[in-house]
C-alpha cells in the first residue's frame, strides 16, 4: 500500500464534543497522570509558559520494543488554562517526519450548552506532507494507527466512561 504525501492540504481541524468541563479537558491534555491513559501509549510532559517544553514520551513496552523514548518534542507558544494551548509539534521517531521540522497545534477548548465542551484540535502542516499523512492515519488502534481521530476519540471516551477505548 502507498500512501500519497504530495497533498496540498496544510491544515487539519478536528473536533469532538465531551460530557465534562473545560478544565477536566484541559487536564487531560496536559497532566501526565491524565495523558498517559489515552492515545497511544506513553505520556506528553508540558512546560505550560511560552517557550517551555513539550515532549511525547514512549511508553516502556513501546521502548522495550525499540522506540525511541522521545516520540516528539516541541515549544509551547501559548497556554490560556482551561481555553487554548498552541505549540509546536516535531515526531522523532522517523528521521523523514523529523526532517520535516515543526508543525504547529493549537488545541480550543470552549464551554459548549448540555453540559459539553468542544474540544477543536487544529494542526498547521505547511510543508509536511508526511506528517499530515501521520497524523491523519486510519489505521486500527490496535495497529499503531489512527492519527488524531483516534487520539481525541480515546479521549472522549476516557472522560465520559473512565476507561479508553483500549481498556479490555
Amino acid at each position: 500500500m502507498t500512501t500519497d504525501t504530495g497533498t496540498a492540504v496544510t491544515t487539519q481541524v478536528y473536533r469532538v464534543y465531551i460530557k465534562a468541563t473545560p478544565q477536566v479537558v484541559w487536564d487531560a491534555i496536559t497532566d501526565p497522570a491524565w495523558n498517559a491513559r489515552f492515545g497511544y501509549p506513553g505520556r506528553m510532559e508540558y512546560d505550560l509558559r511560552p517557550g517551555g517544553t513539550f515532549r511525547a514520551i514512549a511508553g516502556p513496552k513501546e521502548q522495550a520494543m525499540g522506540m525511541p523514548e522521545a516520540l516528539a518534542d516541541g515549544e509551547v507558544l501559548e497556554a490560556d488554562p482551561p481555553r487554548r494551548l498552541v505549540q509546536t509539534w516535531r515526531f522523532l521517531f522517523d528521521p523523514e517526519l523529523t526532517g520535516e521540522g515543526a508543525t504547529r497545534l493549537i488545541w480550543d477548548i470552549e464551554e459548549d450548552d448540555g453540559g459539553l465542551t468542544r474540544l477543536t484540535l487544529t494542526h498547521e502542516l505547511e510543508n509536511a506532507p508526511k506528517t499530515a499523512a501521520a497524523v491523519a492515519s486510519v489505521a486500527h488502534i490496535y495497529e499503531g494507527g489512527g492519527g488524531w481521530a483516534l487520539v481525541l476519540s480515546d479521549l472522549k471516551t476516557l472522560l465520559e466512561t473512565g476507561h479508553p477505548m483500549g481498556d479490555e
